[in-house]
């Protein structure tokens, strides 16, 4: 097969496994495996395993480990360095200990006979010492749970697990060597690492912004490009020269650029290489499993799957509990790190070339493995149950958090609920404050609860999303509630909660953009507020005002740009102490009207009135104590009924006329 054919194939395969498994709302990485199983030579064989698709796959981690160089940064290590250098780290080194010392005990009983015990174990347990960061981030984001306390932990482990990868990758080489050697194998490869990390670290950053700010002034999208590909495959060939693996070079090369201002752009920039490349490793992954040999040893791959499951998951809960998390929060780190991960595919796949693992355990550990990740988006969509049917305190402390909101709840009345205090929160709050205005705020990020509650806010730690914590905030007694966060689908939960909830309760919701505006609207938002529309808005009017339009002018232009763009801003109701002028610039102005007995719209529909022959509409009907926000127009008018008219004054005039007319007069 042609190196073309090859490349064909394998696209092809990418791309129907990433829509299927999409489509079942599972991670494309999955996708990538199974499709690699199935065109692989021990299946379909439509892919043969050829040093060109070893390569291929090689390319991805080159990619892989270049964002994670990049995604490198001392502040976010000290930030989460509790976690990183404790809780990770004791969870990497004690996972391979473990497994080191089973195969110690596997070679010293009785009859047992496994070659180079140390090289063999220490790769197996480097492989399983790994969790899936693309899946374990992906499934945390969608739950709402990356700021939560077990969220944040498990975070942490992932980073150490993917600083730990390029230690490992040099380590599982050199461990490799004659047990004779292995002392000074160790001190030659840490020598190497040492020295070229200096030369690079020390002499390779000044340079590096150098080169880069030079091919920057040449304002070439291409020469960018074609640069970072160039430093980052470069770097990538230099540390294999000098006996090294590619994924240590690349990983340098991001760590370089992430101290350089070209770091984001750098980052956009590589992601559609990375991304497809790395696709490609996992389809080179999935070719080597053997299914017949896995479905002649299903008993050992069914020992090997859940046994390394269960060691993770009680070993990273001791760890987390040992670390002083609560036994409900350590089990959902458990939970969390219990399936096998991407890298772990990496070093299994070193340490097969170095024929450090007998054919038949590799293809069991690789089908394990491989179960494992497709395991992971369910023991962490049931970890809830699982805590909560486990861990005897965590009723309790669902309680006391979920009494907590409800003591706040009950104490509030025609209150505003705060979906998120971050920023956008915290300017809301401000606000309503100044307005003597109540509210009440839910948000996930434990330590702002605790520094923004102890500074006065009226703050509780609570999960929006989730139908109990609305009703204990009290959304039966709430004015409006506002989600202050942009995340469509925590949005969409909310809404869903609300709206079975209190149908009549308004409901504001923040986006980025107005791309889901449709969708938000249909689930019940009264109105939704996208940044960039009001970031370009007051950008304009700075603009403008600066260029030397009048004010007067550039109210009426911003007036009129969001009237097109909000329902509840087209028109206030004006009052005796407002501005002479005020009418002109706002243009729209809303008017209550209450429908007399006799009246000739008595008995019509909103149709038949037809207001809108003055260019005048109804925004609102009220009828004994009952508010309808925008009525259809087949609304039939009682007597009584109280109307909220939208339009120019002069419009209003005349449609209020025509409405208190009595019937004989429009008769």
């Amino acid at each position: 097969m042609s190196t073309l054919e090859l490349v064909l194939v394998f696209l092809l395969a990418a791309v129907v496994g990433v829509v299927v498994f999409r489509s079942l709302k599972l991670p494309p990485m999955l996708g990538y495996l199974c499709v690699g199983i199935v065109i692989g030579p021990h299946a379909l064989g439509l892919a043969p395993d050829s040093p060109e698709t070893r390569r291929l796959g090689e390319f991805g981690v080159v990619f892989l480990m270049f964002s994670i160089g990049l995604e490198f940064n001392l502040s976010k290590l000290w930030t989460l360095r509790r976690t990183v250098l404790g809780l990770g780290l004791a969870q990497v080194v004690v996972t391979i200990a473990i497994t080191v010392c089973g195969g110690a005990l596997l070679a010293a009983w009785p009859g047992g006979r496994v070659a180079r015990p140390l090289a063999t174990w220490f790769a197996l347990g480097a492989a399983l010492a790994m969790s899936s960061t693309a899946i374990v981030v992906k499934l945390l984001t969608e739950r709402l749970e990356i700021e939560s306390a077990h969220g944040r932990q498990i975070l942490g482990v992932l980073l150490l697990q993917d600083l730990a990868v390029v230690l490992l990758l040099v380590l599982v080489p050199a461990i490799a060597e004659p047990q004779a050697d292995l002392g000074f194998t160790l001190l030659k490869a840490a020598l190497r690492v040492a020295v070229l990390l200096s030369l690079l670290l020390v002499f390779g950053q000044r340079l590096m912004r150098a080169w880069f700010h030079i091919v920057a002034r040449r304002r070439s999208q291409e020469l960018f490009m074609l640069n970072l590909l160039l430093t980052t495959l470069g770097l990538a060939w230099l540390t294999e020269e000098v006996g090294l693996s590619l994924a240590l070079g690349a990983f340098v090369a991001g760590m370089l650029i992430a101290e350089t201002e070209y770091h984001h752009q750098v980052e956009e920039d590589i992601k559609p290489f990375r991304d497809v490349l790395l696709g490609l490793f996992f389809i080179s992954i999935g070719m080597l499993l053997n299914v017949g040999v896995v479905a002649h040893h299903a008993a050992l791959v069914g020992l090997l799957l859940i046994g390394p499951i269960l060691v993770k998951l009680v070993l990273v809960t001791a760890l987390a509990r040992l670390f002083g998390s609560p036994f409900g929060t350590a089990l959902r780190i458990g939970l969390g790190l219990a399936q096998a991960g991407e890298f772990g595919f990496v070093l299994l796949q070193q340490a097969g070339a170095l024929s450090l693992i007998d054919p038949l355990l590799l293809q069991a550990v690789l089908a394990s493995m491989l179960l494992s990740m497709l395991a992971a988006p369910f023991l962490i969509e049931f970890s809830d149950r699982i805590v909560l049917k486990v861990a005897a305190g965590e009723w309790l402390r669902q309680s006391v958090a979920l009494t907590q909101i409800a003591t706040r709840g009950l104490a509030a009345q025609e209150h505003v609920i705060v979906c998120g205090f971050g920023r956008s929160g915290q300017t809301l709050a401000k606000l309503l404050e100044r307005e003597k205005m109540s509210y009440l705020a839910l948000d996930l990020d434990p330590d702002r609860v605790r520094e923004a509650a102890a500074a006065g806010d009226n703050v509780v730690y609570g999960d929006a999303s989730r139908r109990e914590y609305l009703l204990a905030a009290g959304i039966n007694r709430a004015a409006a509630l506002v989600i202050s966060y942009a995340d469509t689908p925590s949005a969409l939960k909310v809404l869903d909660h609300a709206h079975a909830l209190r149908p009549d309760l308004p409901v504001i919701v923040r986006t980025f953009d107005d791309a889901d505006l449709d969708r938000l609207r249909a689930a019940g938002a009264s109105e939704v507020v996208p940044e960039i529309i009001e970031g370009s808005i007051m950008l304009a009017t700075h603009a403008l005002i600066l260029l030397g339009v009048p004010i007067s002018r550039v109210v009426r232009l911003v007036r009129h740009v969001r009237d097109e763009r909000y329902a509840l801003l087209r028109g206030f109701f004006h009052g005796s102490d407002d501005a002479a002028g005020l009418s002109d610039a706002l243009q729209l102005r809303l008017h209550s009207v209450t429908v007399p007995e006799g009246a000739w719209a008595v008995g019509r529909t909103l149709a038949e009135v037809a207001l809108d022959r003055w260019d005048v509409s109804v925004t609102a009907l009220r009828r004994r104590s009952i508010r309808s926000a925008d009525p259809p127009p087949e609304s039939r008018l009682e007597a009584g009924d109280s109307l909220v008219l939208r339009g120019t004054a002069e419009a209003v005039d005349l449609a209020e006329q025509a409405l208190l007319a009595p019937g004989f007069l429009n008769a």
